[in-house]
């Protein structure tokens, strides 16, 4: 039953019977006979078949919520169980946006990996909203985001402290430009980060404090990943405000230069986020040695 609710659980995430056997090293035959006996045992469908594509019926998603819930169980009881073994062993599921998952977290995991070789850590990258959507379906015990949004469900608490800066390539006419006022702003080409990052949601935020709409500046490229942003500027007379955490090795290098804006300091916090009175040992075992690697009292 325990492998029956496993096909079942990669399927109903991948929406694909082939994706599922790769994952699972099964044929798809075998996962099309687990999925059957699982309907035939609670006789009711479970997948809604449109030629070659799927999706959950009510069914399948009440029984998909359920096998969250027991599998997340099982890694309570694999860490809880390890641990009387003065063992550390067990699954972390984290998620993280963009920004810190390329530029922030690595140091942290292999710090982490180090320390606790027995626990295997699965890392989850997208936008902020993803991240968050992704914890509110239990998918990811923990999430590390650059914006806060508002949701109740949710437990935000301020991690580490970042700075956005706008940035254009070396060659660019500005840069010998002292200051910009926010009113220049409109005048330049930006590339932006894509609706649901929570660097967009925060540059937004501050812009509109400094009495300038984001509909003003003229948006040449939205693009979904920080790399392809700054690949971009480097090849364009673009502009883009990003995370000087992102952009210290192309600072350094003299690939890209800061443009400083009178009277416009963005400031903002990375979060951990937890679900809302939720937690178990091994995310607050990870919790404890984020807060050590960064000195920080969380």
């Amino acid at each position: 039953m325990d492998f029956r609710l496993k096909v079942f659980y990669a399927v109903a995430n991948r929406l694909s019977f082939t994706k599922a056997s790769t994952e699972l090293y099964i044929s798809q035959p075998a996962v099309s006979k687990h999925i059957q006996e699982l309907e035939e045992l609670y006789k009711i469908k479970l997948f809604e078949r449109n030629g070659s594509k799927i999706e959950l019926t009510e069914a399948g998603k009440v029984l998909l919520r359920h096998t969250k819930t027991i599998f997340e169980i099982y890694r309570t009881i694999d860490f809880d169980m390890s641990t009387l073994l003065t063992e550390r062993q067990g699954l972390l599921r984290l998620g993280a946006s963009t920004t810190i998952s390329q530029y922030v977290i690595p140091p942290l995991l292999a710090s982490f990996h180090q320390k606790m070789q027995d626990i295997k850590v699965n890392l989850l990258n997208g936008n902020t909203e993803q991240i968050e959507v992704a914890l509110l379906n239990k998918e990811i015990e923990i999430g590390i985001v650059e914006g806060q949004s508002k949701n109740q469900s949710i437990k935000y608490s301020p991690f580490l402290k970042d700075e956005l800066v706008l940035v254009c390539n070396n060659s660019h006419s500005l840069i010998t430009q002292k200051e910009l006022t926010i009113h220049d702003l409109k005048k330049l080409k930006f590339v932006t980060r894509e609706r649901g990052s929570g660097t967009l949601e925060v540059i937004e935020h501050e812009l509109k404090k400094a009495g300038l709409k984001p509909n003003q500046l003229q948006i040449e490229m939205r693009l979904g990943s920080t790399e392809s942003i700054k690949s971009y500027l480097l090849n364009s007379d673009c502009v883009a405000f990003m995370s000087i955490h992102a952009v210290s090795k192309e600072l350094k290098n003299n690939e890209l230069m800061v443009l400083d804006v009178q009277s416009l300091d963005i400031e903002r916090y990375f979060y951990i986020i937890t679900l809302q009175g939720k937690s178990d040992a091994l995310t607050e075992l990870f919790i404890h040695n984020l807060a050590t690697h960064y000195n920080l009292k969380l």
